[in-house]
């Protein structure tokens, strides 16, 4: 299992919100570059970037910082929020960005995912499914809609997606464990990587999510920032 720390970007700010609400806000520092340079350093396999300013508005903000943070850093980086339309998808990867995480317009529209899998291919595309009580969530989770989790997930492995990332949304920023029972769910009927997001609040829930067959990763945000996970990241779940 991989792991992937999270650097959520606001006005080039590294900040953690709970549950996506942008007035629960905890801004942690102005440089964004040391912090993917901390997490690489504790034994990240990847970064998980996310352009919080793109996800309200739909209009990338952040690629500034998005681009130094991936010079700055030897492991890849994947970066959702705002990419709605093929221009944001190009522009993160003229970043550095290895993977574009795919969100609202996936949930919109399934020829979507189709058109930039078949642009930029598959395992450079992820759909961020992000689930309030089992239905998906969007537009940096203000809007929840009619579609379940397990649909979107199901739509975005046929068109081609390598990679499903899992949010749940009453767990992220809560430090209160991830929803193992959903993840088992979407474990049982994709085929596709499986990234599980939010929740995360000790080792010990690493550890848990290790011994999930066939979860591809975890992200870890919050626990990492309020420093509940320390050390070698790669040590605690070998």
């Amino acid at each position: 299992m991989i792991l992937l720390p999270a650097i959520d970007l606001m006005g080039g700010e590294v900040v953690r919100l709970k549950r996506g609400l942008a007035s629960e806000k905890t801004v942690y520092s102005p440089d964004p570059v040391a912090f993917a340079k901390k997490w690489e350093d504790s034994g990240a396999d990847w970064l998980h970037l996310v352009d919080l300013d793109a996800a309200f508005s739909g209009e990338p903000k952040n690629l500034a910082a998005i681009e130094k943070i991936c010079a700055s850093v030897n492991i890849p980086c994947e970066l959702g929020g705002g990419m709605r339309n093929f221009e944001n998808v190009s522009a993160a990867f003229s970043c550095g960005v290895s993977r574009v995480i795919l969100g609202t317009k996936a949930c919109e529209s399934p020829d979507y995912i189709a058109e930039m899998c078949a642009e930029f291919g598959g395992e450079r595309i992820a759909v961020g499914i992000d689930a309030n009580q089992g239905k998906v969530a969007v537009k940096g989770w203000t809007e929840t809609t009619s579609t379940t989790a397990s649909d979107l997930a199901l739509i975005a492995q046929v068109a081609g997606v390598g990679t499903i990332i899992y949010t749940d949304i009453a767990t992220d920023g809560m430090l209160a464990g991830p929803n193992y029972a959903e993840l088992e769910n979407l474990l049982k009927i994709l085929e596709c990587d499986l990234i599980a997001s939010g929740g995360v609040s000790s080792a010990e829930d690493l550890r848990k999510l290790s011994k999930m067959p066939r979860l591809h990763g975890a992200i870890i945000g919050k626990a990492l920032y309020d420093g509940r996970i320390t050390g070698d990241l790669r040590k605690l779940i070998s």
